[in-house]
């Protein structure tokens, strides 16, 4: 009996559609921008310019490009870093039975559910100079207020703010739900072995936590790197540019003031950063990172 050498294409055409809408709606775009990002558009008179890398050059000695992409990563570094550790901590408090804790959870992810527009135009009320709930309590305190969205020494700040208080619920839920996997008799002998609560935390759930930790770090350094609704709602990337981040100087650039070349040329920017983060956020960890 001989065996058939047929190729089976069964599978192939399984994942067609799958394959086809990642070339239409991810592949193409980005060959696109790149095509566009050579060109200098003028979508009123309809004119485009080739003009080479030029764009690219403008942008590199542009000051408030460079202040964009410093403000850009400024934000998800101090988002990411703050978000995380704090999302871990408190989930290692909240981990515990009874209903007080659950409906601790329940409201600290809350925030995570509401988009993130209404959660601005809140923040923007409680961030008023005059008026804000933020002030009021600094003033009750007998501390000094601050301008926060209305200063370009707090405007960022403010953002970061936040984004943190936006992202926790989602983090601490994620922490949480790996938690529960981690197996029972390791965390049992260790507390035979007389193992204090600090030693258990670095020792045993941080280690295996790390896929988990993997992919939070991942979702947030991508997240934060693409943010745009805060900064439309409560700076609109002011005062004086101080908090403008890339992805909303790419929406002015491209549809306030119709320069689709440059604009196309900061988002290949983007993509080429958030590209090179994840890359190099999956080489750096993947040793670290431990499957039980």
């Amino acid at each position: 009996m001989t065996r058939s050498h047929r190729i089976d294409y069964r599978p192939f055409l399984y994942i067609l559609p799958a394959l086809i809408g990642c070339l239409v709606f991810t592949v193409y775009p980005v060959i696109y921008l790149f095509y566009l990002s050579l060109y200098k558009v003028d979508l009123l008179s309809n004119t485009w310019k080739f003009v080479d890398v030029q764009n690219y050059l403008s942008l590199a000695q542009s000051q408030d490009f460079l202040q964009v992409l410093r403000n850009s990563f400024f934000y998800s570094f101090f988002t990411v870093s703050i978000s995380c550790t704090l999302s871990l901590v408190l989930a290692v408090l909240l981990n515990r039975p009874g209903k007080l804790h659950q409906f601790v959870q329940t409201a600290v992810f809350t925030p995570h559910i509401i988009p993130l527009v209404s959660i601005s135009l809140l923040w923007m009320w409680m961030m008023d100079k005059d008026y804000g709930l933020l002030n009021m309590i600094l003033q009750s305190l007998h501390l000094p207020t601050l301008l926060w969205i209305d200063s370009p020494a707090t405007s960022l700040m403010s953002l970061i703010l936040v984004a943190i208080w936006k992202s926790l619920g989602f983090n601490i839920l994620l922490i949480i739900a790996g938690m529960h996997a981690i197996p029972i008799p390791v965390l049992e002998a260790a507390r035979l072995d007389s193992a204090n609560p600090i030693r258990i935390v670095t020792k045993i759930i941080i280690p295996l936590l790390s896929p988990t930790l993997f992919f939070m770090l991942t979702v947030n350094i991508i997240s934060s790197l693409q943010v745009f609704d805060s900064v439309k709602v409560l700076t609109s990337g002011g005062p004086a540019n101080s908090s403008n981040v890339l992805v909303y100087w790419i929406y002015q650039t491209g549809f306030e003031f119709y320069k689709f070349g440059e604009a196309s040329t900061g988002a290949l920017i983007l993509f080429v950063i958030v590209s090179i983060v994840t890359i190099a956020n999956f080489l750096i960890l993947r040793s670290r990172v431990h499957y039980h």
